[in-house]
């Protein structure tokens, strides 16, 4: 008999030995066994010879274990877990539910990218799997993990505010799995960098914008409100940024490039070009070149102040 950590088996209790607990297995000629410490047994008393099902991972001396503790996955199985601590050598610890936690290693996020590294108290979609010593790890779930959960997004979804996960980080955007409610687990989603506000971190629980229901039943989101709104938003930021600034001027125009926009106000270029587009419809503001001024009254009034 094999026993493999991160899996449910049923077996018999062999024999109790005080004061460590109840030693498992198949049968009693040789088989292989594991110990079901009182600890684990969940304060039920065991009787030899009856059938148990116990989940099996490996304690803190690397000794397989059993315990009558439910875990949230098993070993193969996708589900979305809490991020319980973070060891800077070795990764994030993830809470299964058994009181010891998974560990999803650091290879498993973006290298260089720890503006968008779970926190603690977010939920990530893991696949239980093992390393080269047999022992319980987590990996990222990739997109054909889901497949078994999700739906297609119905086009009532279309212009709705929606909130989700975020499942992986990609270079251009995020993946999302968006809540589904009532209807299921969820729909696939995807966040392009240029409809942030700032980064998104893998585990992180937002609230966007649907923007499209695609054919394949995906859906694209934006956390920006819609242009409309969205414009009178952003041209604030900028009026608030300027009133900041001093002389009530700032080194940004039309002319600024899209990564600078970005990097500054967390805004498109076509986002910034419109808030800005506002503001100097209502004669708040006017551009020299390639900065942007506060208009100030005398100017208001036509006078030059030199």
């Amino acid at each position: 008999m094999s026993l493999i950590a991160g899996t449910l088996r049923t077996l018999r209790v062999l024999r109790e030995v005080s004061p460590y607990g109840w030693f498992l297995g198949e049968d009693e000629d040789g088989g292989a066994e594991v110990l079901l410490p009182y600890g684990e047994s969940v304060g039920v008393k065991q009787e030899v010879e009856s059938l148990v099902e116990v989940f099996l991972f490996h304690d803190d001396k690397e000794r397989m274990t059993a315990t009558f503790r439910k875990p949230y996955l098993v070993a193969g199985e996708m589900a979305r877990v809490e991020v319980a601590d973070f060891h800077p050598r070795f990764g994030f610890f993830l809470e299964i539910g058994i009181g010891r936690q998974l560990l999803l290693p650091l290879k498993e996020l973006p290298e260089g990218r720890r503006d968008v590294w779970p926190q603690k108290g977010d939920e990530v979609h893991v696949v239980m799997k093992h390393d080269k010593e047999g022992r319980m790890l987590a990996r990222l779930a990739k997109l054909e993990d889901f497949e078994p959960y999700i739906f297609r997004a119905p086009s009532t979804w279309n212009n709705e505010w929606r909130e989700g996960w975020v499942t992986d980080v990609f270079k251009d955007g995020v993946f999302t799995l968006v809540d589904g409610g009532v209807l299921g687990y969820g729909a696939l989603g995807y966040i392009h960098n240029s409809s942030m506000i700032h980064p998104l971190r893998v585990g992180q629980k937002f609230k966007a914008r649907v923007t499209q229901v695609r054919d394949d039943g995906r859906v694209s989101l934006s956390v920006r409100a819609a242009k409309e709104s969205g414009r009178v938003e952003d041209a604030d930021k900028l009026l608030a940024f300027l009133k900041e600034r001093p002389g009530a001027a700032m080194p940004y125009s039309d002319e600024t490039s899209a990564d600078d926009i970005q990097r500054r106000f967390g805004l498109s270029k076509s986002a910034f070009k419109r808030a800005l587009g506002k503001l100097m419809k209502d004669g708040i503001v006017i551009q020299k070149g390639s900065w942007t001024h506060l208009v100030q009254k005398n100017e208001e009034s036509g006078t030059d102040n030199g």
